[in-house]
């Protein structure tokens, strides 16, 4: 079993910056992924971290709305993922969850691929 938590949701001003982290325990993970779901959306697929899956491998995914304002980073080592926001928009207001899976049987930004879920970390950016 794997168990995830997140940390580190807040109200910022736009243009503002937050970081987002991810604990995790139990089972190893091959890859992780941030998503994020606002009222009245599904949940969409923020940023994912692929470890020895082809053709994904060790390569960052990220949804083009986030492309070059957020980055996604893992260290084993404290068995934590991150997500760091820039120039955060009102549009990213959102809930963000940490999801995790062995498998990637749709696409590392595609929600159907995960397993485990932690239960998110509400961010809120103002204009």
């Amino acid at each position: 079993q794997v168990e995830l938590a997140e940390y580190g949701g807040d109200s910022v001003q736009g243009g503002g910056s937050l970081g987002l982290s991810c604990t995790t325990s139990g089972n190893r993970v091959n890859t992780m992924a941030w998503f994020r779901q606002s009222p009245g959306k599904g949940r969409e697929g923020v940023a994912a971290i692929v470890k020895d899956t082809r053709p994904y491998e060790n390569k960052p995914n990220y949804a083009d709305s986030v492309k070059g304002r957020f980055t996604i980073s893992r260290d084993d080592s404290k068995n934590t993922m991150y997500l760091q926001m820039n120039d955060l928009r009102p549009e990213d207001t959102a809930m963000y969850y940490c999801a995790a899976t062995n498998y990637l049987i749709w696409g590392p930004l595609d929600r159907r691929s995960y397993e485990y879920w932690g239960q998110g970390t509400q961010v809120t950016v103002s204009s």
